[in-house]
């Protein structure tokens, strides 16, 4: 793939990827509540999701997309039900300031990972991203599969790059925070955050 095309596409997808988004707000209210514990693994699921996103657009799958629309409903219902879940054991976590919380091991890395596809699959923003605007801007029809792996590996850098920023910015803000009633607020701020984010991804 021509060099241009590619900045292209990697320009486009930092805009997308930095603006807030249900992706955003559930990396970084989890992050504020827990810490940068399982954000590596959180963070893959995503990528891994835009990758699937882009060989749906790449084999013309948008059409596939507006014919199972009821697919795709279960798919949205089953991310904001993860959102749901994460914002209910924020809402319920221990209120350990940071300095003394535990590291949590409630989540696997795997599940993690899982749980950064499925919120990937789910979002209307990464959808409308990949099987709307991206065939407006790049011919896909003619896409090769080094062309493919080049995207992808795009998208694995600058979803990293973004989404670590994130982390950082959140872990840091979190550290400011020096008792059990502040860490509290903020557990059920993060939790009400992601049950909102949970209710505009299943209302879209």
């Amino acid at each position: 793939m021509e060099p241009a095309s590619l900045a292209l596409f990697a320009a486009v997808l930092t805009l997308g990827a930095a603006s807030p988004g249900p992706a955003v707000v559930a990396l970084v209210a989890r992050t504020l509540a827990r810490g940068r514990h399982g954000a590596s693994a959180f963070i893959l699921g995503l990528a891994t999701g835009d990758i699937l996103w882009l060989a749906a657009a790449a084999l013309g799958l948008a059409a596939l997309a507006a014919t199972l629309g009821s697919l795709f409903i279960v798919v949205r219902l089953a991310g904001a039900a993860y959102l749901l879940l994460m914002a209910w054991r924020m809402w319920t976590a221990p209120a350990a300031p940071p300095s003394d919380a535990p590291v949590p091991t409630d989540q696997s890395a795997l599940g993690l990972y899982g749980a950064g596809v499925a919120l990937t699959l789910s979002n209307p923003k990464t959808m409308a991203f990949y099987l709307a605007l991206l065939p407006t801007l790049m011919n896909l029809d003619q896409l090769s599969m080094l062309g493919f792996a080049e995207m992808s590996g795009v998208i694995l850098v600058v979803l990293t790059a973004v989404f670590a920023g994130y982390v950082i910015v959140a872990d840091r803000a979190r550290r400011f925070i020096a008792s059990r009633r502040a860490m509290r607020t903020l557990n059920r701020i993060c939790g009400a955050t992601l049950a909102g984010a949970a209710v505009t991804v299943a209302a879209r």
